[in-house]
């Protein structure tokens, strides 16, 4: 059983997200909160995953994902937003987020991303991120030679890997597609993280779409990614 808990300013989108996510069998919301009782409730119910809204008018989404970060058992955060665009959805993944998801995500699309999250794989719209990379390239300024002399001492396996991970498939998942353990591709995502010098597997998806590894058209309005789909 995945344990949940969202926290929203809203009542009504989290009453949703809650009558939603409790209709799968493998997940319970085992509580929501407003932004100011958030990190209490996480210390209290110790969820697997927690739906953090980015922009909350009681408490800053980004203060309360850092508070969280740092707990002792630090839960998966998958961050809420109404914008893909969202200017905050960077300093987010850059914080420790495993993703974002938007509120009006397809409630039959919903309970898939929640387990994603859960298994360790990136929940982020290519195009969506695409489109906060032109306008927060980072501190190199986009795909930069610095970007992409790091991908370059990756190998070949390790470039398969890594786009597989920015696609958001899980370390046994990617280990199907590619016929490999589980453990030899948690060796290679260590390997990966260690040779581009991020932290996270959403850092790595990140610059991996800087230094144009991820390629492929944008989905069409209304139409699952490729990340979503899984």
């Amino acid at each position: 059983m995945i344990r949940v808990v969202v926290v929203d300013d809203e009542a009504l989108v989290r009453s949703g997200f809650e009558l939603i996510l409790n209709a799968a069998e493998d997940l319970r919301v085992v509580a929501t909160a407003a932004g100011s009782d958030a990190v209490e409730t996480v210390r209290r119910e110790q969820p697997d995953v927690v739906l953090l809204d980015i922009r909350m008018p009681d408490v800053d989404g980004l203060t309360v994902l850092r508070e969280l970060r740092s707990l002792p058992r630090a839960p998966v955060v998958g961050m809420l937003t109404t914008f893909d665009t969202d200017e905050y959805i960077v300093t987010a993944l850059r914080s420790g987020a495993a993703g974002f998801l938007l509120k009006d995500t397809e409630p039959d699309q919903l309970a898939q991303l929640v387990r994603t999250l859960a298994a360790g794989g990136v929940v982020m719209s290519p195009k969506a991120s695409r489109s906060m990379l032109r306008a927060h390239p980072g501190p190199g300024g986009g795909a930069d030679g610095a970007d992409r002399a790091r991908v370059a001492r990756l190998t070949g396996r390790e470039r398969d890997v890594l786009v597989l991970v920015a696609e958001g498939l899980t370390n046994a998942d990617i280990g199907i597609r590619l016929h490999l353990s589980a453990g030899t591709v948690k060796d290679h995502v260590s390997a990966i993280l260690t040779k581009l010098r991020v932290t996270s597997r959403v850092q790595a998806a990140l610059l991996a779409e800087r230094a144009g590894l991820l390629g492929g058209a944008a989905p069409g309005p209304g139409e699952p990614t490729a990340r979503e789909a899984r």
